[in-house]
Parts: structure tokens; sequence; C-alpha cells
């Protein structure tokens, strides 16, 4: 007996001995990130910069040669259709202008004729159109959406003729200081300048006074309180968005975002040059506001804004992190964390918005997967969560 209890320590100290050099030839474990599958809502958009821009805007050109008096207006300054004077333009002696000159006011009156009648012509089919989708939109024939689309149509038809009617009567009053007068008559008759809108000055364009030709432009107009915003996107991005999508209008200095829709989807591209300078095909996505103007009447003409672009979204969808996704061979494939050991599952997955992934097959609610799994992670590692 005592000599079992004098071998007894020299065995137990050799199987420790063991014990920690077969520990210390044992894999470690990998630390690794874990997140549990869930189920949620999901929303995949486009993400790009934007702009404000007031939907209707306007250029005042001079309608004859002359000398303008310095504009006294500055941008921000208000301004009221018919009644505010844009600019006071003196024109030059007609005596001394050429039969060409007095050709070219007659021709541009007669244009401003027939692109008043013309557009006095879509007033009336758009107002027709507006009534008709009116009628409809009661017993839900249509849309809300195409009803929106028909009023629009009708707003932009409308302000078309104001400003036809506008130019028509500048051209006559151009036309009428260019013909030939009396020795007796005041040929010093000024012209002026009424504002076609009501809204303010957007810019200036000629503050001092001094002689211009026919055609230089004076000032930009426009209404603040009707504003759209501008998306540029890629067009391959272009092609996935619906009209009347659903739009977040994010970082524009507000305290939470704006909610906007889809108008337009510009059919034409255009050509942009990237930061890194790639030549990329972009097109125009048109945004109006959907919520009340008291909510974003802060913003101006050329504000920026990021807008998110909702292209899909889902209730009750099966999702994990998007960093948990890997290629396998020809299809996807996560890791699990099951007992402390890594387990690759191959699955199916769905839409992504690059920050969470919708999963249709292969992994449960409740299942906790490996984020971002590093060459470390073979299927049977130990692994330990973070």
């Amino acid at each position: 007996m005592q000599r079992f209890r004098k071998l007894l320590w020299p065995i137990v100290v050799a199987l420790a001995v063991v014990g920690l050099i077969v520990y210390a030839f044992l894999p470690a474990r990998v630390e690794v990130g874990v997140a549990r599958v869930e189920r949620g809502s999901l929303l995949v958009t486009v993400d790009r910069e934007g702009k404000t821009r007031v939907r209707e805007r306007y250029v005042v050109s001079a309608p004859l040669a002359g000398r303008i008096q310095r504009i006294e207006l500055h941008p921000g300054d208000r301004i009221e259709a018919a009644k505010t004077v844009l600019a006071v333009i003196e024109p030059g002696d007609p005596a001394l202008l050429d039969p060409r000159a007095r050709a070219e006011a007659e021709a541009r009156v007669r244009a401003a004729e027939e692109t008043s009648k013309l557009a006095g012509t879509n007033l009336a089919q758009a107002r027709a159109e507006a009534e008709r989708a009116r009628r409809l939109a009661v017993g839900r024939s249509i849309s809300q959406e195409e009803l929106e689309r028909a009023e629009h149509r009708e707003r932009t038809a409308a302000f078309a003729l104001r400003i036809a009617e506008y130019e028509l009567e500048l051209a006559r009053a151009a036309f009428q200081r260019v013909q030939p007068r009396s020795p007796g008559e005041n040929s010093s008759t000024r012209l002026e300048i009424r504002s076609p809108i009501t809204g303010c000055v957007l810019d200036v364009y000629q503050e001092s006074s001094r002689s211009i030709p026919v055609g230089t432009e004076l000032l930009r107009v426009g209404d603040t309180a009707d504003l759209e915003c501008v998306i540029d996107v890629l067009s391959t991005d272009a092609v996935k968005i619906a009209r009347g999508a659903k739009v977040y209008l994010e970082h524009w200095g507000g305290e939470r975002p704006l909610l906007g829709r889809v108008r337009l989807v510009e059919p034409g591209a255009f050509m942009k040059v990237s930061a890194l300078g790639v030549e990329e095909q972009r097109v125009n996505v048109l945004v109006d506001f959907t919520e009340q103007r008291a909510k974003w009447e802060a913003l101006g003409d050329g504000y920026r804004v990021e807008a998110r672009i909702v292209v899909w979204e889902g209730d009750n969808v099966l999702k994990a992190p998007a960093g948990a996704f890997f290629r396998h061979g020809d299809a996807w494939a996560v890791f699990r964390s099951v007992g402390g050991r890594a387990r690759l599952s191959p699955v199916t997955i769905g839409r992504s918005n690059g920050l969470e992934t919708q999963i249709l097959d292969g992994l449960d609610e409740g299942y906790a997967v490996i984020l971002h799994p590093s060459d470390r992670i073979k299927d049977g590692v130990a692994v330990s969560p973070r």
C-alpha cells in the first residue's frame, strides 16, 4: 500500500504533463463574429446623391437691343406676376435699325402667336384628360398615381400657356419700339419687363447698366414652393426603378428624412465622368415631395440631398447579415456555428441591400452564422464567438 502511494504522485504528475503537451498541440479555437438568422423587413434601395430644383423655372431675356438700367432685384426677392418690374430697357434709336432688324422683330411676334395658340390647345387637352382622370378616380377605375400624372400635365400646360402669353406680349412691345417714328414723336420710350410668374428671383445675370443685344439673359425666376428633386443614377440602376416608387431623402439638413415619390425616370441617358475618371451612362430620376411643404420649406433651388430609392421591399423576410454569405463553387454558402464548430451550409439567397440578404432556402430562423469568415475557417474548425 505504501509502495502504491509512493507511485501515485509520479503517475499524476506524468499524466498532467502529457495532458499539457496534448493541449499545447491542439489547434486553437478561432474567434469569430456571430449573428442570428431572423425575420423582419428588408428594404432594397438605389442610393445616390441629388439636388432640388424649382420645377418650373423661367429665364427672362431682353426682347430687343438697347441700354438696360441697373437691376435692383437680388436673388431671393419676392416677385408677383404682371406687377413686379424685373428690368427696364431703353431701346436704341429705331431710325438706326435696318429693315432686317424690323423683320426679325415681326417674325418673333408671329412665332410667339403660334406658340401661344399651341400652348392653348395643349392646355385644353390636358384639362380634358385631367377632368376625365378625376371622374375615373372617383370610381377607382384608375390609380392615384395616374390621376396625379394627369393633374401634373394640366399644371405644366397651364404654366406653358402663361409663359407663351408673356412672350407674345414682350414680342409685341419690342416690335412697336423698333418701328420708325415721326420726327416729333418721343423715341426714348422705355420698355418695362414685368415678371411672368409669382415666386422669387433665383439668379441675376445682368446687374449693371449697359448696352445689351437682343436675347441677352437678364434674370432667372421661379417659385421655390414648387420644388422637385433630381437624382442621377446609373442606367443599370434606372431600369430597376418604377414610376411611383417610394423615396427617402436624407442628410438634407433636417432632423428626419423626407418622403418622396418617383414621378419620372427620364427616357434618355447622358454620359458623365465619375470622380475616378470613368465614363458612366446616367439617367435623371425626378422625385416629388409627398409631405406637407411646412416640413421642407427650408429647402431652396439647387440644395443637396441624399436619396434612397426603393426598388423592392418585403415584410417577414428570413434574412441574415450580408457579410455571412460567400461564393462556394457555383452557389452561395455560409458557415454556421454549431456546438463550437464551424459547419459549411449551402444556401439559396434572394434580394440583398448590401447590409442584409434574403434567405430562400438552407437556413432556419435562429441559426447562428459566422460573419466575414477568414481563410482559417474550414468545415469542422473549432470556433468561439468573439
